[in-house]
């Protein structure tokens, strides 16, 4: 987690269709100064265009929108230029929609039930470049990811050298390249060599996968 504070704290813009929750959230965002909602929006037309006036370091999009919902929201961020890191933000954990959200590439997916301080810190991690899952939904997902479904994701912990185990257990918490690097005294380009080397031997697409994968067994 980075040290940011109320002089410079992390620009972000959330996306949710209620505007009671957006209110709520927003204050317990806000409420530590570290981070500021420069922008709310009711769907996924009103995201993407404060997206383009704004340039948010973070966006947190509910998936149960009206018109755009949030994955072809998520989708459409995506294909903007130099998009910011984005995670879902939902009071479903079904398993179709963190599968999806993981197909789409996203950086992060959490509960909006999730303590306060736990949902600032995931902000904090995203604005950093690190990756966050709600770890509630770790055991359930990884049966999936490592039985040869749509993910697939393989758990071949065996062929990684112990440097690549540690930069995966900072990965799994949630920590970014410039932090791995801090942490174990490496350069940040030695550390994106190192995840690509990982996210290869383990199948996975992105950091999100790897940290879930890492979780689920105990890596750390």
């Amino acid at each position: 987690m980075t040290g940011r504070s109320p002089e410079n704290p992390v620009r972000i813009v959330l996306a949710d269709d209620e505007p009671l929750l957006r209110a709520g959230l927003r204050v317990v965002l806000e409420a530590e100064g570290t981070v500021h909602v420069v922008a709310e929006a009711a769907d996924g037309l009103e995201l993407l265009e404060a997206v383009r006036r704004h340039r948010p370091e973070v966006v947190l999009v509910d998936v149960q929108m009206p018109g755009m919902d949030g994955f072809a929201t998520l989708r459409a961020l995506a294909a903007e230029p130099d998009p910011p890191p984005a995670a879902v933000l939902t009071t479903f954990d079904l398993d179709g929609y963190v599968s999806e959200a993981l197909r789409i590439g996203v950086q992060g997916f959490l509960l909006k039930d999730a303590e306060p301080s736990a949902l600032v810190r995931a902000v904090l991690d995203l604005a950093a470049g690190g990756a966050v899952l709600d770890p509630r939904i770790t055991a359930r997902l990884l049966p999936k990811l490592v039985a040869g479904g749509e993910q697939r994701v393989s758990p071949r912990l065996d062929e990684l050298t112990l440097r690549e185990r540690q930069v995966l257990a900072l990965i799994a918490a949630g920590h970014s390249n410039a932090t791995i690097g801090d942490s174990l005294g490496l350069a940040e380009a030695t550390v994106k060599k190192y995840v690509s080397a990982v996210l290869a031997k383990l199948g996975a697409q992105n950091r999100v996968q790897a940290a879930l994968l890492a979780q689920g067994l105990g890596v750390g």
